[in-house]
């Protein structure tokens, strides 16, 4: 025998009786530890979460714990570091423990449906817990669309940053911007998209943003703006030989030449030899350190790819790329954005600093450059042929 359908009325309360629900004081690093399992449909490594494999992300995400006293985290990172699992964890974790509206945007709308069915539906289908509160696609009224899943309390919204009318479709109590170095400069003729998208968040006083994204251009990039405007945190791990803590830096990393398999980390302070093996326990103690007080609502994190855990992107495979990318500017561009995670300085055709260094002439001051004469040029029709 069926049971009843809920009336609006009871749906209503129902809704209402979990918005006054306080926030839990469960962090997001350990919902992923207690119920999320990664699929092997978009996983290297399915099976359970295990925030101690990344443990630089622990941090991270649990800044976007609703107990967590800041507005807005940012991200700016390498490739392989496990970023996007990180912000997957936080709509697993609103779904499950703090439902409210949320979007996530993608540079595209093309891109976004991608990521519902490779990344989300997953997501979701691997949790026993997040399976039973978004109905299976299939029932009729299951509210569940490639685009748009409902859950008691909220809703998950995801779009392109390429359509003005997705950004502008509903307001958001949390807000994910992934890979926003990658979106257009204006959307649709109503200018950028990210004001667009935080202006969905507006009418939400304990909103909640995460941007997230590897740098491309200087200048030019959007994460590389949000992280000045940061705390501006970076990882320090310590020498597993002397214990000085220090930030992984790409100019550390050295091998003999055409002998990348070589390749070791040297410790600032005993100039000791740190090999990749030995990488996991430095991570494991390491810490996030912030560099300045930034705007006091924003938390900033770096990291580059030299800190991806063993088994992922070695400092064997980073000293190759860079042999690799010494004759082509496009793989050097790549290497810069995605394993150091910087921007890129682009090089226009603005003359070498030394010649033009060269050239100067001393003034004293308060006296003017004596005046060149120009040359006579004759009144009429200009020089040439008639």
């Amino acid at each position: 025998m069926s049971l009843p359908a809920q009336t609006a009325t009871e749906v209503y309360d129902e809704a209402f009786r979990a918005g006054l629900r306080p926030d839990p004081l469960l962090t997001i690093s350990e919902w992923a530890d207690r119920y999320r399992r990664l699929s092997g449909k978009a996983a290297a490594e399915p099976g359970p979460w295990r925030t101690d494999r990344t443990p630089y992300l622990r941090e991270i995400m649990d800044s976007l714990s609703p107990s967590a006293p800041v507005e807005r985290v940012v991200f700016m990172k390498g490739s392989q570091i496990g970023g996007t699992e990180c912000g997957n964890n936080w709509v697993g974790y609103v779904i499950h423990k703090s439902p409210g509206p949320m979007m996530v945007v993608q540079p595209t709308v093309e891109l976004a449906k991608r990521n519902s069915k490779q990344r989300i539906d997953p997501l979701i289908e691997e949790s026993d817990v997040l399976r039973e509160l978004v109905k299976s696609p299939r029932s009729r009224d299951s509210g569940n669309t490639v685009l748009s899943k409902e859950f008691p309390g909220g809703v998950l919204v995801m779009t392109g940053a390429n359509s003005a009318v997705g950004l502008r479709s509903m307001a958001v109590r949390y807000l994910f911007l992934d890979e926003i170095d990658a979106y257009p400069g204006d959307v649709d003729g109503e200018g950028d998209p990210i004001n667009l998208a935080f202006a969905r968040t507006r009418t939400f006083s304990r909103r909640k943003v995460f941007m997230v994204s590897t740098p491309l251009v200087t200048g030019l990039s959007r994460i590389e703006a949000a992280f000045a405007e940061s705390d501006q945190r970076r990882y320090w791990v310590p020498c597993p030989h002397c214990g000085e803590f220090q930030v992984l830096r790409f100019d550390r990393l050295r091998w003999p030449k055409k002998e990348p398999q070589k390749a070791a980390y040297h410790c600032t302070a005993c100039e000791q030899a740190i090999f990749n093996h030995q990488k996991n326990a430095m991570l494991a103690r390491g810490e996030w350190r912030p560099a300045t007080e930034g705007d006091g609502r924003t938390r900033g994190y770096h990291l580059s790819s030299l800190y991806s855990p063993v088994g992922w992107y070695s400092w064997e495979r980073a000293a190759d790329d860079w042999e690799k990318a010494q004759k082509d500017v496009e793989r050097l561009k790549s290497f810069v954005n995605l394993v150091l995670g910087e921007s890129w300085q682009e090089r226009g055709d603005a003359p070498e600093w030394q010649p033009l260094y060269d050239r100067r002439e001393d003034y004293q001051i308060g006296d003017r450059p004596a005046r060149r004469p120009v040359p006579h040029r004759r009144r009429g029709r200009p020089a040439g042929p008639h």
